[in-house]
């Protein structure tokens, strides 16, 4: 850690030290996905163990509308995660010193001199795929109190719904590997080397299999019927006293039969491929329940951010913060009805061709009337996560409140575009008094619906032709 870093965590401690002795209350505002909703919740169950008079609540963004509203806010002294990147100087004149961001956006240069910034990137650190605002929120937790180190397994979780998990055979690297150490050497997290299949603790296994689109199989992926017959001629036993077994059941004997089982299907010039992406690190936690959500760190993100997404962050930072009872049930049900929305929005889009035009370097898909705004991110990623979509930029667009448009951008696998996203949104949308932000290859804008034409030929004119002559060298 270097020491401009530990002197933001020091600052950080003495500006929460000082609220806790003054009696004063304290506010922690953050974004609604999984990333925003383990930040928040770390913050808050740091602040809760010292005694300190706070709330927290969610935002699915950070705008000058926000900043105006602390004016009246009764609360003391204001924390923002996963959020307000750019705007420190309008918090200064808000607040004064009374603030504090945690967060892992890129920020302009400007942004890094203010002491009430305590962004990754301020320290050399890649907020892209080294530590996310749950990273952030982490370590400034580790400074208030050491004890409060058992809130790295959250934090794995933040970084697994950033999709961080970037290294060799979908590792964590950087400070996500020091933190999810720190997590196993609680007893808190198993790190293994498994089958990445979705759904690992719940799914039953020719259903994982199916919906695994990374690495896509061509005939497999999305075929359950093939996959069922697949997996019972490789041997393996699929149910258990009526029950369908689920990936994580497997022994090491039979993880081997559905490798197998898969090669010989696949046996083409792919299958060394294939293999590689399929066999990678997995994150359990073994303190939750066998066949749970929660046990997997994967399904555990995925379950967050549909509370979040669908506006019920309340649930997603009570089961971050501990509650396992009938909360845990609801999220359960959450994540169910997030997946068949998504899978309506997806249906709809591959339906109504006309809402995508694309060349072979970028995807515009018009999402208007159809994907929400909170939903933007989720569906951009979804387009970009496509085989067929391999090396281009994805921009998504849809209607937002107020007049408003807005836009989600993404990088999908093998972009090797050398466009900035977050620089790319962030200057077209204050072009045009609009917002954005966000890193490299993930970002996003907000402008007015007046503004669209003009936006769209800014990204015309920086995105579809500069791809192409990145992507032609």
């Amino acid at each position: 850690m270097t020491r401009v870093f530990e002197e933001s965590l020091s600052l950080f401690k003495d500006k929460i030290s000082d609220c806790i002795k003054t009696n004063k209350s304290i506010s922690i505002t953050t974004h609604i996905d999984c990333d925003g909703l383990t930040s928040g919740s770390i913050i808050a169950k740091a602040l809760i163990r010292e005694g300190a008079r706070c709330t927290l609540r969610t935002s699915k963004e950070f705008n000058k509308n926000i900043v105006e509203s602390f004016k009246t806010d009764s609360r003391d002294f204001h924390i923002i995660t996963d959020l307000g990147g750019g705007f420190g100087k309008e918090l200064n004149q808000t607040l004064d010193d009374n603030w504090i961001i945690l967060d892992h956006h890129q920020i302009s240069e400007e942004e890094k001199d203010n002491q009430n910034v305590i962004n990754a990137w301020k320290y050399g650190i890649d907020g892209g795929s080294e530590i996310c605002a749950g990273g952030m929120a982490y370590f400034a937790a580790k400074a208030l109190n050491e004890k409060n180190s058992d809130l790295s397994a959250i934090a794995v979780v933040s970084a697994l719904g950033d999709r961080q998990d970037q290294g060799e055979k979908k590792s964590l690297t950087g400070k996500n590997f020091e933190i999810s150490n720190t997590a196993k050497g609680l007893g808190l997290l198993e790190i293994d080397l498994d089958l990445l299949l979705v759904g690992r603790e719940t799914r039953p296994l020719p259903e994982a299999l199916a919906f695994t689109s990374q690495p896509f199989i061509e005939g497999l992926t999305w075929n359950k019927e093939t996959c069922l017959s697949v997996l019972n001629s490789s041997g393996i036993k699929l149910k258990e006293e009526g029950r369908w077994r689920v990936p994580a059941e497997l022994n090491e004997e039979e993880k081997r039969l559905v490798i197998d089982a898969i090669t010989k299907f696949s046996s083409d010039k792919n299958t060394t491929k294939i293999m590689s992406e399929l066999i990678g690190y997995t994150y359990t936690f073994p303190r939750e329940d066998k066949m749970s959500f929660l046990r997997d760190g994967r399904e555990y993100s995925t379950m967050l951010n549909s509370c979040g997404r669908i506006n019920r962050s309340g649930v997603g930072m009570a089961i971050c913060m501990g509650d396992r009872n009938k909360v845990l049930t609801e999220g359960e049900n959450i994540l169910t009805n997030y997946r068949k929305i998504i899978k309506e929005y997806m249906n709809i889009l591959s339906n109504e061709k006309w809402r995508i035009s694309e060349n072979e370097n970028c995807i515009m898909v018009n999402g208007e009337d159809i994907v929400p705004e909170t939903m933007t991110g989720t569906i951009s990623s979804l387009i970009a996560d496509s085989p067929k979509n391999t090396g281009k930029v994805i921009i998504l667009r849809t209607r937002g409140e107020k007049n408003t448009i807005k836009f989600s951008s993404r990088k999908s696998f093998g972009c090797k575009s050398e466009i900035n996203l977050s620089e790319l949104m962030r200057t077209g949308a204050e072009k045009l008094d609009g917002i954005g932000g966000g890193h490299n290859a993930a970002a996003g804008a907000k402008i007015t619906k007046d503004k669209l034409d003009e936006f769209l030929k800014y990204l015309e004119i920086n995105v579809v032709n500069v791809s192409s002559t990145s992507n032609s060298q």
